[in-house]
């Protein structure tokens, strides 16, 4: 019991104070507009990504698309656009943002690769932490009606491996804008608050999933972010969320009809 009261005071405890500290030295009684640039542009971000990202925009973008291309390759064209519109969203506009604000850096963000191996052990132990309830709500039918998002993923490996590579990519994006973006947007002003304001919208994006993993999105985002904050990047937080949602993938297919006799439900 004392190893992990002593892991989560040198990860959870002392990474905000160390955030809270370097907010009060950052303070000042100059106005800060940095909260109020990141903010807006997170609700204007999502609502985009929201309203613009899903199926219905890319169908009214290729009228005939679902006669003109196999079931498959439509839907995996519906998931590209999906990835594209994130990417658009969680790391193009966000980057010009930060080009836009005076004495602002991309780099800042936490986007450094230093200490990502050595670190690497951290982010392993969590994916180990993660795998049991992975496997618990796997074996529940609204986990498998959910999963995967390509519904024709288990009809080959490469259909498989042509998905994971777009939900690796939107992975990246959404690792940069919750916990780069927002993070360090927001520290500034409210130190290791700035982890609690970015899981709410964090939370809020899961809420078409499996109410047990929307929770778990919460307790997610408090230790990606605070990892994020600690290390000054963002990448131990994609190889995780990465290898998470892999293997929700793999065991949804387990699921699935055989390959060659159709999609996932």
């Amino acid at each position: 019991m004392n190893i992990f009261s002593r892991l989560f005071s040198r990860i959870f405890l002392d990474s905000w104070r160390e955030a809270e500290a370097q907010a009060d030295t950052a303070r000042s009684e100059r106005f800060d507009w940095r909260p109020i640039v990141v903010l807006v542009t997170t609700a204007i971000t999502l609502t985009l990504a929201r309203y613009y990202g899903g199926a219905s925009t890319f169908s009214s973008l290729i009228p005939d698309g679902r006669k003109a291309y196999a079931k498959e390759d439509w839907d995996l064209m519906i998931r590209a656009w999906w990835t594209f519109v994130r990417c658009i969203t969680y790391v193009v506009i966000p980057v010009i943002t930060i080009w836009l604000m005076p004495g602002e850096r991309v780099r800042d963000y936490f986007i450094s690769f230093r200490g990502f191996i050595k670190h690497m052990w951290i982010y392993i132990g969590l994916y180990l932490l993660v795998l049991p309830f992975v496997l618990f709500v796997s074996q529940f039918d609204s986990f498998q009606h959910t999963y995967p998002f390509y519904k024709y993923a288990n009809q080959s490996l490469g259909h498989f491996l042509r998905w994971q590579a777009l939900y690796a990519l939107q992975f990246m994006a959404l690792e940069f804008f919750f916990r780069g973006y927002m993070l360090k947007g927001l520290s500034h002003k409210f130190g290791y608050g700035a982890i609690f304001v970015m899981i709410v919208p964090y939370c809020m994006i899961h809420y078409p999933k499996p109410i047990p993993e929307t929770l778990g999105a919460i307790l997610a985002g408090i230790a990606l972010g605070t990892l994020a904050m600690r290390l000054r990047s963002i990448w131990g937080g994609v190889v995780i969320h990465v290898g998470v949602a892999m293997t929700m993938d793999w065991l949804a297919i387990g699921y699935c009809p055989p390959p060659g006799e159709g999609p996932c439900k």
